[in-house]
């Protein structure tokens, strides 16, 4: 994954022989410094992603591939904490990494398209590879897990694996895509970076030359925080209902705009530095005011409201006011982090930089360890503790053995988006390049 660097930040002048005002950026000198703590961040993100997806095994009412025959409502108030931020999180950090090794990128050379191109052909190998090995390896057990579980399957692995990556099946032809049986479950996130990654390449030379003209006015914090909510809320207003999150790719537009917003929001904390120092000085108040929301929406949730429920079919102005505190809770808690992080994150670690190079295979094998741990441990295990701290075991060995072993073996580094020419065992101090996430 990418090592985030920071580029000095243009400074601009105002000077024309005819006295008229003109702002002119200083060129970006080559990075000295790194974003130390969006890999601290993104480590965090995804360590909240594998226990959330373990804790959908357990929590009542949300389905999920397999689930245990003990639920816990309560459960779902905990996950509310961080279901609203968890994907935008990665989102947001994977633009903030993205526009920094674009800045540094663009600051070397003239030729700007031909980089973009390289940068695109990068990222293609970096996700797609992986996302086509996880769609035909990593992802077939959950599913035969899970048809397996709902009384749907009943055959052997090898027989449903031959099924599932023939296009032209005839298994279960009310489940099948235009490939068939092939699916990307939990990897739907590397489409979707690959696809807003490529978006981003294609219109950063227009972002570079607005910076310059007009994102300065969004260095106060108040004023882009209303920005960002008043269209997130347009978003979940218009596009929540009407297109429910599906993870398809061509259909999910509500998902689209939010996580391409948020991508865009990124970029711009990174353009920005002011704004960054602002989101940073204001963390505390970011956490009280997503405290405070989120609060609210868990009382809402156990109906302590009163009919909130109604008020949303029959009230248009209520309908607003229930997504502006939503989105205001959103925004809140990524700033939160945002700030936190870039206060008290912000040094180099070894921890963090090892589990900062293992996070892709680690995100690409969570999921399927834990729903066959899971449908192996339900029948042998009876107490629900013993069975928790067994599932989290064995899915945390067993991410860190896949990267372990991945990195070793050259064609595992390809097919797990490693960088092909790192020495598994080399140190943080000989990781000067950038690599991208």
């Amino acid at each position: 994954m990418t090592q985030a660097y920071v580029d000095q930040e243009a400074t601009f002048v105002n000077r024309t022989s005819k006295g008229e005002a003109r702002e002119k950026a200083v060129v970006e000198s080559p990075v000295t410094q790194r974003y130390f703590e969006l890999d601290a961040l993104r480590v965090i993100a995804f360590g909240v992603l594998i226990f959330y997806h373990i804790g959908m095994y357990y929590v009542l009412e949300w389905g999920w591939h397999i689930k245990s025959d003990v639920q816990f409502p309560l459960l779902q108030d905990v996950m509310i904490l961080t279901n609203q931020w968890r994907m935008s999180l990665l989102f947001l950090i994977s633009a903030m990494v993205f526009t920094v090794v674009l800045r540094r990128a663009y600051g070397q050379t003239t030729s700007r398209w031909r980089v973009s191109l390289s940068l695109l052909g990068k990222r293609a190998l970096r996700i797609l590879i992986p996302l086509v090995f996880g769609m035909f390896v990593i992802v077939a057990p959950q599913v035969y897990v899970e048809w397996t579980v709902s009384g749907a399957l009943a055959m052997p692995f090898s027989e449903f694996y031959v099924a599932y990556i023939n296009p032209n099946t005839d298994l279960f032809i009310d489940k099948q895509s235009v490939i068939g049986l092939l699916t990307w479950n939990h990897l739907w996130f590397l489409p979707y970076l690959f696809v807003y990654s490529a978006f981003i390449l294609l219109f950063f030379p227009l972002i570079r030359f607005v910076e310059v003209r007009a994102l300065r006015v969004l260095d106060s914090l108040a004023l882009f925080s209303v920005l960002v909510v008043t269209i997130m809320t347009a978003i979940w207003l218009e596009l929540r209902v009407a297109y429910p999150t599906s993870h398809d790719l061509l259909n999910d537009w509500y998902s689209h705009a939010k996580y391409f917003f948020v991508m865009l929001v990124g970029i711009v904390i990174v353009l920005r530095p002011a704004l960054y120092a602002a989101i940073m000085r204001s963390r505390y108040v970011s956490l009280t005011i997503a405290i405070a929301l989120y609060s609210v929406i868990i009382l809402d949730r156990h109906d302590l409201l009163g009919p909130t429920g109604q008020l949303m079919e029959s009230s248009p102005g209520f309908r607003v006011l229930v997504g502006v505190i939503v989105v205001l809770n959103h925004w809140a808690w990524l700033a939160a982090i945002l700030g936190f992080g870039r206060k008290y994150l912000s040094n180099p670690s070894k921890v963090v930089s090892y589990l900062n190079k293992g996070v892709l295979p680690y995100y690409m094998v969570h999921q399927t360890i834990i729903v066959v741990a899971a449908f192996f441990l339900s029948s042998r295990v009876s107490s629900t503790l013993g069975e928790f701290i067994l599932i989290t075991l064995i899915t945390v060995v067993g991410c860190a053995l896949t990267y372990e072993v991945a990195k070793r073996f050259l064609i595992l580094r390809f097919l797990f988006g490693l960088k092909l020419n790192t020495s598994p065992h080399s140190s943080l101090a000989t990781q000067r390049e950038v690599k991208c996430a």
